[in-house]
């Protein structure tokens, strides 16, 4: 199961404005989700005939536990009555941490949270405090006429 950070707000104008923050500050768009009557996002793909049946589907997928059930049903009453939610999939606790002070900051009327110790591709690409990108790049000397000759501190003729 994956990590899940679910905020609820009242009205949608405040979520949406939780959602632009969130994408401002760096979280890709597939894993911030907005769920709203009028903007049902991923909840409209859910196979259900009835709006609310759809709600009720999607939040189950994303709490999946069976104690969970009833919380889906009722998250999708309030998406019914106008609330709308913020979900974010954090991986990390540098993400965790970035999207909790987003969502506290907006003061929902509530916040859950799923797996949110799970391990992670935080440090996926480097652990080092430099971007992996700089073991590849090869900075400008003058003393070299092509990359071949920079990596390998050698020198060959020059085609002309």
């Amino acid at each position: 199961m994956s990590a899940v950070l679910l905020a609820v707000f009242n009205d949608y104008e405040a979520a949406h404005r939780v959602r632009l923050e969130l994408v401002r500050d760096g979280f890709p768009t597939d894993r911030v989700e907005l769920t709203a009557a009028c903007e049902p996002g991923r909840a409209g793909y859910m196979p259900a005939e009835l709006l609310s049946g759809k709600f009720e589907q999607y939040f189950r997928t994303l709490l999946k536990s069976d104690a969970d059930r009833e919380y889906a049903e009722v998250l999708a009453k309030r998406i019914d009555g106008g609330a709308a939610t913020v979900t974010v999939h954090p991986r990390g606790s540098i993400e965790k941490g970035r999207a909790a002070k987003i969502i506290e900051l907006a003061v929902p009327s509530e916040v859950t949270h799923r797996d949110l110790d799970a391990k992670t591709w935080e440090h996926a690409a480097s652990r080092g405090a430099q971007p992996w990108i700089k073991h590849l790049w090869l900075e400008f000397r003058g003393d070299a006429h092509c990359i071949y000759c920079r990596l390998f501190d050698s020198t060959h003729p020059q085609r002309s």
